[in-house]
């Protein structure tokens, strides 16, 4: 699967194919993130997640698309550009000394600390009805999403005492929006109270302890419902000691596996133990005759991770390890925190839609106008292959029966990315 590395740039809008059709009610641009550069000069990125972001955009409109992409202008991207080489250490990839310096300067620069990242190639996110890109830091930068642009860099840490955040905040219909991050000092700043801030009121809910103060548990998103927010503490663990020491130690942060808990909490906290677990995503939380139901994507043990490593995703057929069922999509409006039915989800041999050599990205599900039932819409995915003669393209299904509608043939191969969003527009 070599040929799913390769970053296309395309900032300018291009046409594609459209083969069937494309309902002419969608109207918006389809947004994904995701990573789309593996290699800096000589040097590589050894996990999947290190990549540096590529934003796309497929502008739908009246039955016809148009696809362009664009990196995202981070701090990280740039030094990383200007250095010719992984300048900034990433999820599993710790930085080399420069090479330029000479070798008691490079001895010295062991014990400097870790610059965060502020490659944010995870999600799109909303806040205050503004778009924004979002890793797992404590970095996120606002992004036009007519022109992918970046516009603002924004430190959560200078609105709220976290030193990073998920990638997965959950947003209530009048658009109160909830996350959660990791505090590791107990230095809170002051809440903003003017109203050009990007996170102005921003304000702490609750605080979890962690079993280990010194081994929090890695976490990628988090449960709500309407009542309670659910939280698990799962077997993966971040030693901080050693995320501190990694630059010295010319380690990665990859966590290891220790123990388990799950944690759900209203006012006042309740415990419930579980069999050990790894999870990513949480699918929906709801209340049902006196239960807290939550469903999640979960494996038995954190390979995952590893599985993700580029060496693991370069090979293909039989020869790629197994993936478990990810990236799950709801009709999130309607249905978040609300008994569901239906979700969608998928992995490399896993999607009701499947093809032989095609591998579709996450499914994102968007309601069809004046929609009275929970599957009145259609998925959207793209679509990638590791065949250099095929096209990426983006995939229309009718939610209902999973019968293709249409397709839009990109005139370019595009990376696997992560998550995505529809940003409707009139």
């Amino acid at each position: 699967m070599l040929s799913l590395f390769n970053s296309w740039l395309h900032p300018e809008p291009a046409s594609t194919e459209i083969i069937g059709t494309i309902p002419e009610w969608i109207n918006g641009n389809f947004l994904r993130n995701g990573p789309g550069k593996f290699e800096i000069g000589n040097h590589k990125f050894n996990h999947w997640v290190d990549g540096m972001a590529l934003l796309h955009q497929f502008k739908i409109s009246n039955g016809q698309v148009t696809y362009k992409s664009r990196f995202l202008s981070s701090d990280s991207y740039q030094t990383n550009k200007e250095h010719n080489r992984i300048a900034i250490s990433e999820f599993g990839t710790v930085t080399m000394p420069d090479p330029c310096k000479n070798v008691f300067q490079r001895f010295l620069s062991r014990f400097e600390s870790h610059k965060p990242t502020d490659n944010a190639n995870v999600s799109f996110v909303t806040y205050k009805g503004d778009y924004y890109v979002s890793t797992e830091t404590n970095i996120m930068h606002k992004v036009d999403p007519e022109t992918l642009e970046t516009t603002e860099k924004v430190d959560w840490s200078k609105f709220i005492a976290v030193n990073g955040a998920t990638a997965h905040p959950h947003t209530e219909p009048d658009g109160t929006t909830y996350n959660m991050g990791n505090s590791y000092t107990s230095k809170v700043p002051p809440t903003k109270k003017t109203e050009d801030e990007t996170l102005e009121g921003a304000t702490v809910l609750c605080s979890i302890p962690s079993v280990d103060k010194t081994k929090p548990s890695y976490y990628h998103s988090f449960g709500e419902q309407n009542n309670y927010v659910v939280f698990i503490e799962q077997p993966i663990k971040l030693d901080l000691l050693k995320i501190m020491t990694g630059k010295l130690r010319r380690k990665s942060i990859m966590p290891r596996c220790i123990s388990i808990l799950v944690f759900v909490f209203q006012v006042s906290s309740i415990k419930y133990l579980a069999k050990p677990l790894s999870t990513f995503h949480q699918i929906n939380a709801f209340e049902e005759d006196g239960f807290l139901i939550i469903d999640l994507c979960a494996s038995d043990d954190a390979q995952a991770i590893t599985n993700y490593n580029i060496r693991n995703m370069r090979k293909s057929g039989e020869a790629l390890d197994e993936v478990s069922l990810e990236f799950p999509q709801i009709n999130y409006h309607k249905f978040n925190t609300h008994p569901y039915r239906y979700f969608y989800g998928c992995g490399f041999r896993h999607l009701v839609w499947e093809h032989p050599g095609q591998y579709p990205s996450e499914p994102v599900f968007v309601p069809s106008p004046n929609a009275t039932e929970e599957d009145d819409g259609v998925i959207m995915s793209v679509v990638i292959t590791p065949d250099e003669d095929k096209s990426t393209f983006l995939l229309v299904l009718d939610a209902k029966t999973f019968e293709e509608l249409g397709r839009a043939v990109v005139p370019v191969n595009i990376p696997y990315g992560f998550h995505g969003t529809f940003n409707a527009t009139a």
